[in-house]
């Protein structure tokens, strides 16, 4: 058997070269276990979307709450909501605690009409369907966001207030 000697400079080439290929494979692989599977369930930021089983639900497992809310609609129906961006997933049992629903939730960005202004390094999003408006999206500028939800909760509170008669909450 022979064997085949390298001089130092053609050692660290070789070197550097299998390092860049075990990077660039690592790259790939996280880059696939972030993309949605066909079994993944897609569920959009701040959207709902109803799923239906096969037969009636008795519980539902989320592993992470922050990223998607799920209620049970009606036995059979669900209501799954895109909290924040990520993945996690939900479990379904039913009445026997028997598996319904093992399945992957991925919440994702809605990139239709949506505008982002970079200031810097500080976003600003805003929704443009037909015009622009301010939207509050995880992410953007603290001082932004900040604003836009205080100016939400105030339209908010005048909407419920209007709702009730001009009565504010409380019966008084």
């Amino acid at each position: 058997m022979s064997s085949i000697s390298l001089s130092p400079l053609a050692a660290r080439r070789h070197s550097g070269a299998a390092k860049f290929a075990c990077a660039t494979l690592f790259a790939a692989m996280a880059l696939a276990a972030g993309q949605a599977r066909a079994e993944d369930l897609i569920v959009k930021y701040d959207q709902s979307q109803l799923l239906r089983l096969p037969r009636p639900a008795s519980e539902i497992i989320i592993g992470n709450p922050m990223i998607a809310d799920v209620s049970i609609q009606s036995g059979n129906l669900l209501v799954i909501t895109g909290k924040s961006f990520g993945i996690t997933n939900m479990i379904v049992l039913d009445a026997e605690r028997n598996v319904i629903q093992d399945q992957r939730v991925m919440v994702q960005r809605d990139e239709v009409k949506i505008v982002n202004l970079m200031k810097g390094s500080a976003r600003q999003t805003y929704n443009c369907s037909p015009q622009c408006n301010p939207s509050i999206v995880i992410g953007d500028d603290p001082v932004y966001f900040s604003q836009v939800s205080g100016s939400s909760g105030q339209k908010i509170g005048q909407t419920e207030k209007s709702a009730d008669g001009g009565q504010q909450s409380g019966g008084q």
